[in-house]
């Protein structure tokens, strides 16, 4: 199985996940010219960009994430609230997905 296939399932799962936490995905795999964002979902009034990683283990998809992904990450973010002229609270979240088990880590910073 390739990775891309591998990170589609691993996507799949976080947004069953996230649906059964209330919230509702507005897209996935948004691209712009800073990079690109797992998923767009909505709880109450805040907008949660969440990235989606996976590996053989949770130490494995915690260090996929790095200062030079999160800086991308927040400057992808930036691209697409001015691109959608949005003003709404929001922040950025992990998701670890590992086999079956899944994480969420709301409200990540550098």
């Amino acid at each position: 199985m390739t990775t891309k296939a591998k990170g589609d399932i691993a996507e799949e799962k976080g947004c069953h996940y996230l649906r059964a936490r209330e919230c509702r995905i507005i897209d996935r795999n948004v691209y712009n010219r800073f990079g690109e964002i797992d998923i767009i979902a909505i709880k109450g009034e805040v907008l949660h960009f969440v990235e989606v990683k996976s590996a053989q283990s949770y130490e494995q998809a915690v260090n996929n994430m790095s200062r030079t992904k999160l800086q991308k990450l927040h400057r992808t973010i930036q691209g697409y609230l001015q691109q959608k002229r949005l003003t709404l609270a929001y922040c950025l979240d992990l998701l670890i997905v590992v086999d079956e088990e899944i994480e969420w880590i709301e409200n990540i910073t550098l």
